[in-house]
């Protein structure tokens, strides 16, 4: 198989997967006749999108105790599905930010198809994954203060690194929706993200519509500086009228 097909080969793993329980590397690698190099990069990127767990040598499916549990699995079925939805906005040779987020990192894998991508981010996990893609995008980290609540860099120095660059487009996720100022988060370090979004020409959010209606004081990003959102159809259709009234275009996906 060729670099076109990488798609079709890690469905065809996943599948493969679930019905005989443990792969290894080097059974894969001669199964789809490539690289042992390739496979580990599959795999890395299906564990990142929690499709199946990385083991020495090989890949387990996701236990069954977290699959079986309806909720969970549907909340899977949103991020990817979200993922794919802000994949069609990316085109070939654009300069993006992914921030951290598990949300923003379901879009990881979706990045295979495209050519030329620069991508910054401030997430060692989003960056590992970015060197497994065999697309290779030029990846740029912010740099700055280690924050373990968010698992990612922040501070001045990280500002400061994305005030060097303009961006096309700036994919983030949010722990909140507040439909009448924009996104909310829990985390007190967010000057970050309006940086962000200040050095992108458009700011995409990404999250589900479970998030809507928490109460968290702190707004990270007002309807003002973003451009699109992107959740599923848990948004009702009113809500999202509201929305699109701070004119900004709301993207409802089927999970």
């Amino acid at each position: 198989m060729n670099k076109r097909n990488t798609q079709q080969r890690r469905h065809l793993i996943v599948s493969q997967l679930q019905q005989q329980g443990e792969l290894s590397v080097e059974q894969l690698a001669v199964q789809f006749n490539t690289s042992e190099v390739t496979i580990r990069k599959d795999l890395t990127v299906l564990d990142q999108a929690g499709l199946l767990l990385r083991r020495y040598g090989g890949a387990v499916p996701v236990p069954q105790d977290f699959v079986s549990d309806s909720s969970l699995e549907k909340v899977s079925k949103r991020k990817l599905a979200i993922a794919k939805a802000a994949a069609g906005l990316i085109k070939d040779h654009y300069r993006i930010i992914i921030d951290s987020g598990r949300t923003t990192a379901a879009l990881l894998p979706e990045l295979a198809g495209k050519r030329g991508l620069v991508v910054m981010t401030n997430s060692l996990a989003i960056a590992n994954t970015l060197r497994e893609l065999e697309n290779e995008p030029t990846l740029l980290m912010t740099g700055g203060t280690w924050d373990p609540q968010s698992e990612a860099f922040q501070g001045q120095l990280a500002e400061q690194m994305l005030r060097n660059y303009d961006f096309d487009q700036l994919f983030i996720g949010a722990d909140g929706i507040d439909l009448a100022r924009g996104t909310t988060t829990y985390n007190e370090l967010y000057s970050l993200s309006r940086v962000m979004a200040e050095v992108a020409r458009e700011v995409i959010v990404m999250l589900e519509s479970d998030k809507l209606g928490r109460k968290i004081h702190n707004l990270e990003l007002p309807w003002a500086m973003v451009k699109v959102l992107i959740t599923d159809e848990g948004l009702s259709v009113a809500d999202a009228k509201q929305i699109e009234q701070q004119g900004v275009k709301v993207i409802r996906v089927q999970a």
